[in-house]
């Protein structure tokens, strides 16, 4: 009996945990699928519009004229007119050369000349009283005037010779003054009385005075590549210099090189400043404004908007309630606004601020 009440009871146990088994499996079976899950979103339109911007970036100053100033001839510093600081004019002396070698070769250049000028007036002499004589027939032959005319061209020609060889002795004296090709100053000065001095690299390794028009600058500047197309030719700037940092300079664009350099993939623009005050240096380093004013409407967004990763900027479109990813390049930008160029229309939903979690073809509502 005790037998058959403990088989009896592990039966009943055993329907009863089937009987459970059945009935979850039941209801599982009847439930229904679960719904994707939408995830709940800002977004705005798409808009044009037109983004006016400034850029900073820095600039040189130079002077507008500046010369180094070099020996021609070989020499020694006889006289100094001027020195550093100097305000010179155009044509003034500024120093002179002694060449005692040039002395020599102009007297012997004049000696020449006088030589071949007695020859030529004698050659002259001797044709001129042979022509007259050959004006009666048969006193003179037709070889011996033939021969004085030839005689006289041929000291004439060795006459105008010596005449061009003392003109160039003497322009090479006159290289012995060295003057101001333009008014200005004289920045720097490197030579002293009694030294050895010539052409660059035979004698003078540095310049005798280098000459500056400071009263007038060139302001020059790098302007990238993306920004050439919004500058031309008389748009007005605005710059400060580090040794007036309250005091702000104004300059016209006046020319721009018309091409990249290579290097810096950028366009070369000089400013004209008028400096008759000599506030200004040449070669200081400045920070100049320069406005962009908006040419057309772009695609202008929040810079919220962009979503930067290591393939590049995105923005997130959506497109039947799911997000599609759209490369962008960016333009111009303000501190909270940019241009985006892409494949984009106007009055395209765009995510207002996307993150990495979000992928092509999420679900979302709004």
């Amino acid at each position: 009996m005790k037998t058959n009440i403990f088989t009896t009871a592990f039966l009943s146990t055993g329907l009863m945990a089937m009987a459970t088994l059945y009935g979850c499996g039941s209801a599982e079976s009847k439930a229904e699928p679960a719904k994707e899950k939408k995830t709940t979103i800002a977004t705005f339109d798409l808009k044009k519009d037109k983004l006016s911007t400034a850029l900073n970036l820095p600039g040189e100053l130079f002077a507008l004229q500046q010369v180094d100033l070099y020996a021609k001839v070989s020499s020694f510093v006889q006289t100094l007119k001027v020195d550093i600081g100097s305000e010179v004019s155009k044509g003034q002396l500024l120093m002179t050369l002694e060449a005692p070698e040039l002395s020599s070769q102009l007297a012997a250049a004049k000696s020449r000349l006088k030589s071949q000028e007695a020859l030529y007036t004698a050659s002259k002499a001797n044709y001129n009283r042979l022509y007259e004589t050959s004006k009666t027939p048969g006193t003179i032959s037709t070889n011996d005037l033939d021969q004085a005319i030839a005689r006289r061209n041929s000291d004439l020609a060795q006459y105008e010779a010596a005449k061009a060889a003392l003109k160039e002795v003497g322009a090479i004296q006159n290289y012995l003054e060295i003057r101001a090709p333009f008014s200005g100053i004289i920045s720097a000065r490197n030579v002293n009385l009694g030294a050895y001095v010539g052409p660059s690299g035979k004698g003078s390794e540095l310049p005798l005075f280098t000459l500056q028009d400071q009263r007038n600058l060139r302001l020059a500047v790098s302007i990238p590549e993306i920004y050439t197309g919004y500058l031309k030719a008389g748009d007005e700037v605005s710059f400060t210099v580090k040794s007036l940092p309250s005091q702000i300079f104004k300059a016209k664009v006046k020319r721009m090189s018309g091409a990249l350099d290579i290097r810096l993939r950028s366009e070369r623009v000089e400013m004209d400043v008028p400096n008759a005050g000599k506030v200004l240096l040449p070669g200081m380093v400045t920070e100049i404004n320069i406005p962009l004013p908006a040419n057309a409407s772009t695609f202008i967004v929040n810079k919220k908007a962009m979503l930067d990763t290591s393939e590049g900027l995105f923005v997130l479109k959506i497109v039947n309630d799911k997000i599609e990813k759209v490369a962008v390049k960016k333009g111009r930008a303000t501190d909270d606004q940019v241009e985006i160029f892409g494949n984009l229309s106007e009055g395209d939903k765009l995510v207002a601020e996307p993150s990495e979690e979000m992928h092509d073809g999420m679900s979302i509502k709004f």
